[in-house]
């Protein structure tokens, strides 16, 4: 299917290759890096089941790593998806981009975003709240789970700014640092390791331009196991609950 994808961008073309995220990222690497990323084809890859949402086809099946991998592969856009809306607006626009991009889709129902000001850009982050103590950066499914944390926080006093990151590579470095400079600290959401993910992306970043105090609220490096989504996202603590407690650790330090 990627060599196909090559072949139709190659006259032309724009392809959209659809699979499972481990599938496309890992049983098809090879053809992906040699054919569509090392000659730039205008291929759009996009991997569903992303993160814990193959809740029972096995270990096998669940991709909690699919991004590091497409972060490290040179000329490939990694985009992630966190609701329908945001789906809708990525498939257009990847469309008028030219270059291999990489779309992270779930598989599961997931809440739609109310926000009035997502207008989706490639590389641009998007602040859907405002606050001052601490900045809680978000990817995928788990941007309405920082919602729900930065919620929860502003009930105890705590006003958390909320930005959705849908862009991982080229990540918005303006938007991270000024989140860097303006609160006490980031801590980084998303439902993938937290090793070469959205945390080490936002790490790089500061790293270069505004070191800051982070947390990282992610699955630790370990494979995931199968069963119901709700309960995966509880047991790999990837909750609100999570999210503020996280918050709640940075500001005491």
């Amino acid at each position: 299917m990627m060599d196909v994808a090559a072949g139709f961008a190659a006259v032309g073309k724009i392809p959209y290759a659809s699979t499972f995220c481990f599938l496309a990222t890992l049983k098809s690497g090879e053809q992906l890096r040699s054919s569509i990323a090392y000659p730039k084809l205008n291929v759009k890859i996009c991997g569903g089941y992303g993160g814990l949402s193959d809740s029972f086809d096995g270990v096998s099946h669940q991709s909690v790593y699919d991004l590091a991998i497409m972060r490290a592969t040179p000329n490939m856009t990694v985009i992630v998806a966190s609701d329908d809306i945001l789906t809708r607006r990525a498939v257009k626009a990847i469309a008028n981009f030219k270059g291999p991009v990489y779309l992270r889709l779930c598989r599961n129902e997931v809440p739609v975003l109310e926000a009035e000001n997502r207008n989706f850009e490639i590389g641009k982050g998007i602040l859907l709240r405002d606050g001052s103590d601490v900045s809680i950066l978000a990817t995928g499914i788990l941007v309405s789970k920082a919602l729900e944390a930065a919620e929860d926080l502003k009930r105890e006093g705590i006003h958390a700014r909320v930005i959705e990151i849908h862009t991982l590579k080229p990540l918005d470095e303006e938007i991270v640092t000024k989140a860097a400079k303006e609160t006490k600290g980031i801590v980084t959401v998303e439902e993938h390791s937290i090793i070469g993910g959205l945390g080490s992306a936002v790490a790089e970043c500061l790293a270069k331009n505004n070191p800051a105090r982070m947390e990282m609220v992610g699955i630790k490096d370990t494979f995931a196991e199968t069963g119901p989504y709700d309960a995966l996202l509880e047991k790999y603590i990837l909750g609100d609950h999570a999210i503020a407690r996280s918050c709640k650790k940075l500001l005491r330090k």
